[in-house]
């Protein structure tokens, strides 16, 4: 069995849940990390690809109509860039992860990527008696110039729905020989029932890869650069509005 290392963070808010990935796919402290985030507040992910003006807009109509129904009077989130492709996703409620792992060569095909990734996380969904299904079939990518507000509203090939709907969706980027999944997972008992998803998701990775997992808390030098990385690249408009 290969050594899976599960990484533990204070809570951050979402320049730093990114700069935390970003940050541990370049100290890489074992070959394979997973770490659940731990969220202070409320975020607001968008893709990689994705223009800022249309996601902006996106957003802010999302919030307007949020304050015309009469449920507003809260402060808007922080809203950032992921290092990773797909569309808006809203951080309220949900169970997010990432997972780093090897990833050799030049090129790699998302699609088979995910395929790995989400068969096995739906499989040991299955064994716990949870009937999950894979939507497969072509669909079209997130449009950088039409966002979606909320990208579970609009499943793409490969993610995980319950009766219809998508529950977890998840977005890649290649550091080098270093693989970074980022994910998040929508049921409505993510964060309520978060202890049982969080063994799902081990088994399922652990599984698949051949690991043992050792959990490690996030010691004060990685803390810190972080920090620093999140101030001085996620929450800037250099990388939020780079398109």
């Amino acid at each position: 069995m290969i050594k899976g290392l599960i990484i533990e963070t204070p809570p951050l808010d979402a320049y730093e849940q990114m700069a935390a990935d970003e940050t541990l796919c370049e100290t890489l402290p074992a070959q394979h990390i997973l770490r659940f985030y731990n969220w202070k507040g409320s975020g607001v992910t968008f893709g990689y690809s994705q223009r800022h003006a249309a996601v902006l807009a996106a957003v802010s109509a999302g919030a307007s109509a949020t304050r015309q129904s009469g449920s507003g009077g809260k402060a808007p989130p922080a809203m950032v860039r992921r290092p990773t492709g797909g569309g808006i996703v809203i951080h309220e409620t949900d169970l997010t992860f990432s997972f780093i792992f090897p990833g050799p060569g030049v090129y790699f095909e998302p699609g088979k990527t995910y395929n790995r990734l989400h068969k096995s996380i739906n499989s040991a969904y299955e064994s716990a008696g949870v009937n999950f299904s894979l939507l497969d079939e072509k669909t079209k990518n997130y449009a950088v110039n039409d966002p979606v507000l909320d990208c579970f509203l609009k499943p793409v090939n490969m993610d995980i729905l319950y009766n219809g709907k998508k529950v977890l969706g998840g977005a890649l980027r290649k550091f080098g020989d270093r693989m970074l999944y980022q994910a998040s997972f929508q049921a409505g008992d993510a964060r309520g029932n978060a202890g049982f998803h969080r063994n799902i998701i081990l088994k399922a990775l652990g599984g698949e890869f051949g690991l043992t997992w050792h959990t490690n808390g996030a010691d004060s030098e990685t803390l810190e650069k972080i920090r620093i990385l999140a101030r001085s690249k996620y929450a800037g408009a250099a990388w939020n509005e780079r398109i």
